[in-house]
């Protein structure tokens, strides 16, 4: 049945805001009527394609859902649907128990699409702000396979996993991101500022500058006179950057060419390895058939050019090929990981050994992050130094040129 979020009048004239179930418009104005409503506005809770749960447009608002409230909204679920309850009462429960109003519109919205006879995965699928493909795949495939309160349970540890991962590389680059900025901006301020000052002074003078104040002097002219251009080409530059690669296959060259990157790269390899693992152990884990758990996993991996190489594996296995024979066969694939898929099939314990190559392969980003984080903070103090350093023998050079000259 579907749900409309309705704006009404009570009886005491006050304005009652929510959600409500019925099968058209006119019949949800009836139903607020037979509450003693004055129905002022009703609209059908739209899929997120162009208004927001509650109709407020997309761009100015919020996401319903943080990453740490869906963690936590998935567990809620999981727990009332691995209790036996239905996946409708689960959501009536917990649109009932929702901290906001927005959320209990959505889950509101959820469950009439589920009421009305549609899967909870294209329920989701209705809004796309708030839940990912990722989340909407493995959702899909823990329904088909009839285990969807395990893989609900399995995917809040994977979002909390996720988030404490993300947290920690966040909080290795945070420091290098703060001095290269602080760099930047006082960098800016010495060249726009500084320099010219010294430009003033001597101008009046007929000797010659050193060559590094002359070299500086240009560069601040530089920067003051295409300064606020050159940031508009390079904004220009990182939004067109951004529209060519929705193409597929220049995206797909573009995360093939990151991926070969020294250190970067190396990051991004495990990144997606324990992405892709850990999404694998977990529908394994479901029940999920291997077919359809490699399909969703493929799904989360963000690299365009592993993704392609996990559909190939795909395709390997489908034709009979060993999962860890498929996996070793992409050299993007981390080896570890196709050497405890293999461990896994010859034990019969395949997804507890998916789950362990997850593990270690998120250990492993974090502990290559922490290194590149601890090498790039005094680099990035000692080139910052650097460039002060010769702004400011740019500045005293003619000074101390100028002593000599008086002597």
């Amino acid at each position: 049945m579907p749900a409309y979020a309705f704006e009404a009048l009570d009886p005491e004239g006050a304005t009652q805001k929510g959600v409500i179930e019925a099968d058209t418009a006119k019949g949800a104005r009836g139903l607020l009527r037979a509450r003693a409503l004055v129905p002022l506005e009703v609209k059908p809770v739209a899929s997120g394609e162009g208004e927001a749960v509650g109709g407020a447009s997309t761009l100015l608002r919020r996401r319903v859902f943080t990453a740490t409230t869906l963690a936590i909204w998935t567990r809620q679920l999981a727990g009332l649907v691995s209790s036996g309850l239905t996946l409708e009462r689960a959501l009536t429960a917990l649109a009932d128990e929702a901290d906001t109003e927005q959320q209990h519109h959505l889950v509101a919205a959820l469950r009439a699409e589920v009421n009305a006879g549609s899967s909870f995965a294209k329920a989701l699928a209705r809004f796309p702000r708030e839940f990912s493909e990722i989340y909407i795949a493995v959702v899909g495939a823990g329904e088909q396979s009839g285990h969807l309160g395990v893989v609900l349970e399995r995917l809040a540890d994977d979002l909390e996993e996720r988030q404490a991962l993300n947290a920690k590389l966040l909080a290795a680059t945070l420091y290098p991101a703060i001095v290269t900025v602080a760099a930047i901006a006082i960098v800016l301020l010495l060249m726009t500022y500084v320099v010219p000052q010294v430009a003033n002074v001597f101008a009046g003078t007929k000797r010659a500058l050193p060559m590094l104040t002359v070299i500086m002097l240009g560069l601040s002219a530089f920067v003051r006179s295409w300064g606020l251009a050159l940031l508009g080409v390079l904004v220009a530059a990182f939004f067109a950057l951004r529209l060519a690669l929705r193409n597929p296959a220049l995206r797909e060259r573009f995360d093939a060419a990151w991926l070969k990157l020294p250190l970067v790269g190396r990051l991004a390899r495990g990144y997606n390895a324990a992405r892709f693992a850990g999404t694998l152990a977990m529908l394994a884990g479901a029940g999920v058939p291997i077919l359809k758990a490699l399909q969703a996993a493929a799904e989360t991996l963000g690299n365009r050019a592993m993704r392609v190489d996990a559909l190939d594996a795909l395709v390997l296995v489908r034709e009979g090929a060993p999962l860890a024979s498929a996996i070793g066969q992409k050299k993007r694939f981390p080896g570890l990981l196709s050497m405890f898929a293999r461990l896994g099939e010859q034990t019969g314990q395949l997804p507890q050994m998916l789950q362990r190559a997850a593990n270690q392969l998120s250990a492993e980003v974090q502990r290559r992050a922490m290194q590149l984080a601890t090498l790039l903070e005094p680099l990035l103090i000692i080139g910052m130094g650097l460039i002060v350093m010769l702004i400011v023998l740019a500045v005293l050079l003619p000074i101390i040129q100028l002593n000599q000259w008086v002597r």
